[in-house]
């Protein structure tokens, strides 16, 4: 008799500490400080980046800094640098220095 009342007070005490726990899991996620919270966003925003690119987003994002801008791959430079040869209708060395210059950074670059 003594053994079953043991057993019986063992388990409800284990049943109180798991529900004790399972009840102070979401209070203690509302209290994230500030820099947990910034963690935390930073974070969700990082999402799809990896490596050095999350790295430095990180980095940045946490110290408060806004976001740079999109660097343009090369493929979208090739396609702005054609567009404005287009435009400005260069032909021969002249589009071949106006590409170079462009794709180098130098979109001001005129023939």
């Amino acid at each position: 008799m003594f053994l079953r009342f043991s057993l019986t007070a063992a388990s409800l005490a284990l049943a109180l500490a798991v529900s004790a726990t399972a009840f102070a899991a979401p209070q203690a996620k509302k209290d994230l400080t500030p820099q947990q919270q910034r963690m935390a966003d930073c974070n969700k925003q990082a999402t799809g980046k990896k490596g050095d690119e999350r790295k430095a987003f990180m980095s940045s994002c946490l110290k408060g800094e806004a976001a740079a801008p999109a660097k343009m791959t090369q493929q979208e430079k090739m396609k702005a640098c054609n567009a404005d040869t287009k435009a400005k209708t260069l032909k021969g060395d002249d589009r071949k220095k106006f590409m170079s210059s462009c794709l180098s950074g130098g979109a001001a670059a005129s023939p």
